[in-house]
């Protein structure tokens, strides 16, 4: 059984909410491949032409190596 881990980074991002942001991109992550943990390490938003509020939410993702 394998005890290291791969390290995937993604974007998550919302309309809604950084909690949001941070769950979209896990769930999308874990669809591909199970997802150990993950770390939030940056978060920033903007406003768009539309006057609406992104977030965005960049996270470092856990995998368990299969071997």
């Amino acid at each position: 059984m394998s005890k290291s881990f791969e390290i995937i980074k993604r974007v998550g991002i919302s309309y809604d909410s950084p909690a949001d942001a941070i769950k979209t991109a896990v769930m999308e992550a874990h669809t591909e491949q199970s997802v150990s943990w993950f770390e939030v390490i940056e978060s920033r938003g903007r406003v768009t032409h539309e006057d609406k509020v992104e977030f965005q939410v960049t996270l470092n993702i856990g995998r368990k190596l299969n071997k």
